[in-house]
């Protein structure tokens, strides 16, 4: 079941209720960095992962 803009609609209006449009911009902001954050850290085991591999292979 994908989400539909039907449903993405609803969840930013309850969003806003509950924690008001001046909360929203710094949710945002955070649920960013975090997302940044990990997509870094995974980045960095893949690398490490394809530098054990080539060492291995020598």
């Amino acid at each position: 079941m994908p989400i539909g803009p039907g449903s993405l609609i609803l969840i930013a209006i309850v969003a806003l209720l509950i924690f008001g449009p001046k909360k929203l911009p710094e949710l945002g902001k955070a649920a960013g960095n975090t997302l940044r954050e990990f997509k870094n850290a995974t980045k960095g085991l893949a690398d490490d992962d394809d530098d054990n591999k080539n060492k291995d292979a020598k």
